[in-house]
Parts: structure tokens; sequence; C-alpha cells
């Protein structure tokens, strides 16, 4: 088989376009995560602890000098990151335990067998009696 005609029923089968509408809404959903912590979560958290911006948290390494700029750690970004990291996770667990909890209440119980037929009853006792007798 060609790896064209393979790549074709990848395609078709619709692997790519799960992959694709999964990839463009995670990433508008990256922007609202980040617009929630950045611009609703922060700015109380920043001024419970004296209004500090996490944004602007750094660590200067090097002052700047001779018109080259400061060489600094901005550890301020990485704790933004890390509650747009915890954010996506608990919202991603939140609508997957949804999801498994709808699709548990779809399925249907299993229906106890129907009670043999009266024919069905005289054809067993028939079929036992005969193998009594062999």
């Amino acid at each position: 088989m060609s790896v064209l005609k393979e790549f074709k029923e990848f395609a078709i089968k619709g692997n790519v376009v799960d992959l694709a509408v999964g990839v463009v809404i995670g990433g508008a959903f990256g922007k609202i995560v980040t617009s929630v912590v950045g611009d609703v979560l922060m700015p109380p958290l920043g001024f419970l602890i004296g209004g500090v911006s996490f944004a602007h948290l750094k660590l200067t390494l090097k002052e700047a000098m001779d018109g080259r700029p400061a060489v600094t750690l901005n550890y301020g970004a990485f704790l933004q990151a890390m509650f747009d990291f915890l954010l996506v996770a608990i919202a991603v667990f939140v609508l997957v335990k949804a999801i498994n909890r709808l699709k548990r209440s779809v399925v249907a119980p299993i229906p106890p067998p129907a009670p043999p037929s009266r024919e069905v009853e005289l054809l067993t006792e028939i079929r036992d009696a005969l193998a009594k007798k062999a």
C-alpha cells in the first residue's frame, strides 16, 4: 500500500479532523485560562500579598550598564505559567469527570433475560428425560 493511500485512509477516518478540532479549541481555551488567571485571579492575590504583580517579579542578576539591558531572572512569569497550568489541569479534570458521568448515565442497564417460553421448558424436560434413559 502506498504512503499516500495510507495517509488518505488515516485522514478519512476522522483522526486528523478530531486532532485539528482539539488543537483549535485547546488554543482558544488556553487564551481564556490565561485571561482568567492574569485578569481575574492574580490581581486580588497580588493585593493580598501587598500589591505585588506576579508578572513583574524578577531577580536582577546583573544591573544594566553602558546601554546594555539588565540580566534578570523573571520568576514571576514562571509563577504565572504555573497558575495557568494548574487551572487548565483542573478544568480538564472537571470536564473529563463530567463527560464520564454523562456516559455512565446514558448507558441503559441490561434488562434481565426473559423467562423461557413453555415450549422451551417442555423441550428441556424431554431432553433431560432422554439423558436419564441413556
